[in-house]
């Protein structure tokens, strides 16, 4: 949070400032409602940023006289704004394949769990404008398709043009799917678990038996060595895997595994996740959860309310807002 408070502040009604951006020069936003991350909000509030890093945020704050002032009356004034799972960066036009990046193809297994998300991201897409524009300046970026599609990782869209200044932190999760069974996936919801539940005892089988493994002394196991080396941190719950899962039933199917392999679990998309509010909150489980803006696109998803955000922290689930992963609506999470 520390990072994010250095890093920019965002007029929600227009004006976004990039740390980056501003060099040594002192920068005042004036008059606006200030939204701290933590503590009340301040009427007719002063942000005072200076190379870079915000010095000074209240009410009554002398302006240096050589700062460059913005009046931000009748706007709001807050932190950059976080959408934790995107697809910015690594997709320009979904109908143009050269530009999608989302997915490792080319693997009957459907398990990619060693495709690194970031490694594709391109810095100077157009749309990381757009999507700075309306306050957001941090994303998480994440891989799609398949049973296990990959590694994801944070990105500050305020701090460079240069990849390896962007990535903040990477990998942060994993992410996986057990509710849409998309075309490389198959089967039933339950041969779908199974062959999650399969990766992750031969993923413990391999960390055992490396040697073994070498030597060619080993049963086949259910993923390639980069994909089995790569899931060891899931399995010894370093790294959080991210299911995707709307259905009550498979939030229910993903906390029994969690449950039998000790992971740590995130729910993302979680439509009908208030039906099973008591469950999650009681394991401590965080969602990942947007708002319902169309009519519900599956079967799994009927149960959906726009209520459902509410109603899990209510209930003492953690709660993240999540703007959904389509490249051109990021910016939407605001």
């Amino acid at each position: 949070m520390r990072r994010l408070m250095r890093g920019v502040s965002g007029l929600v009604g227009g004006c976004l400032l990039a740390a980056g951006t501003l060099g040594a020069q002192a920068v005042a936003i004036t008059g606006g409602r200030v939204y701290p991350v933590s503590g009340p909000m301040i009427e007719n509030g002063t942000v005072l940023i200076r190379d870079g890093r915000i010095v000074a945020v209240g009410a009554g704050i002398a302006v240096p006289a050589d700062a460059q002032r913005i009046d931000a009356t009748g706007k709001w004034v807050t932190p950059g704004i976080i959408n934790a799972a995107t697809n910015l960066g690594i997709v320009e036009i979904g109908a143009v394949e050269e530009t999608v990046d989302i997915p490792a193809r080319g693997r009957g297994d459907a398990i990619t769990a060693s495709h690194k998300a970031w490694e594709g991201f391109n810095p100077h897409s157009p749309l990381i404008q757009v999507t700075r524009n309306d306050g957001i300046t941090t994303v998480g970026v994440v891989p799609g398709g398949g049973l296990v599609a990959g590694q994801a990782a944070v990105v500050d869209l305020a701090n460079s043009t240069t990849l390896s200044d962007l990535v903040l932190r990477a990998p942060v999760w994993m992410v996986g799917d057990i509710g849409s069974k998309g075309d490389q996936v198959g089967g039933s919801r339950a041969e779908v678990l199974q062959r999650l539940r399969d990766l992750l005892a031969d993923t413990r089988d391999y960390a055992r038996r490396r040697a073994d493994y070498e030597r060619n002394q080993t049963r086949e196991f259910a993923a390639r060595r980069g994909d089995l080396e790569a899931m060891i941190p899931v399995l010894q719950g370093r790294l959080p895997l991210v299911l995707e899962a709307n259905r009550a039933s498979d939030i229910q199917s993903a906390l029994g595994l969690a449950r039998e392999f000790s992971l740590r679990l995130v729910v993302s998309g979680g439509a009908e996740a208030w039906m099973v509010a008591d469950q999650l909150a009681a394991a401590r489980v965080p969602v990942l959860v947007g708002a319902l803006n169309n009519i519900p696109q599956s079967f799994a998803t009927l149960g959906a309310r726009q209520e459902n955000a509410g109603l899990l922290a209510r209930a003492g689930v953690p709660v993240v807002i999540n703007g959904g992963a389509d490249t051109f609506n990021a910016r939407n999470v605001r």
